[in-house]
């Protein structure tokens, strides 16, 4: 599903304030995660460093944006939460500022990604942490909900079709 066209141009809060945009990226594929460090599904930053290891030095990167809106599983500063994603699970993707991903104060980024919609069409607020939007070179955006494992077939077959070659 296709988001908005100007996509990559929503700005956001990088981790030590600046303000960044996908642009920055130029024509990366980026793989735009809600990121928690105290959910179920934390164990996911294993596969998502394993993506970034894998393919970032052919034009690909995640983009982990904490939130703390689902159960309060991201209740850190961003020193701490910048911290643990280092020592805990070698995290070498950027992290930005926390953000809201639903709701009146979503970040503008995320009210853009929610209009993508999921493998069975479905589009609207995130379900929950890490949620993973694939935002290819063309803006073209695939949503896959939390359950889905950042390695699964369909993330790493969507990533590797959008690399150059």
């Amino acid at each position: 599903m296709s988001a908005p066209a100007d996509i990559r141009s929503i700005p956001f809060t990088a981790a030590d304030g600046s303000t960044a945009t996908l642009g920055d990226y130029a024509e990366q594929v980026v793989l735009v995660v809600n990121v928690a460090s105290k959910c179920g599904l934390t164990p996911q930053y294993e596969q998502l460093e394993e993506l970034q290891r894998t393919y970032g030095d052919r034009g690909f990167t995640v983009l982990g944006f904490p939130c703390n809106q689902f159960l309060g599983q991201e209740p850190g500063s961003m020193e701490e939460i910048l911290d643990y994603c280092a020592t805990t699970w070698g995290v070498s993707f950027p992290i930005q500022d926390k953000v809201s991903v639903n709701g009146s104060h979503a970040a503008p980024l995320y009210k853009a990604l929610k209009k993508a919609k999921d493998g069975v069409g479905l589009g609207g607020p995130v379900a929950w942490n890490f949620e993973k939007f694939l935002v290819l070179p063309s803006g073209e955006v695939k949503r896959f909900r939390p359950p889905v494992k950042p390695d699964a077939p369909e993330i790493v077959e969507a990533i590797e079709a959008a690399l150059p070659r």
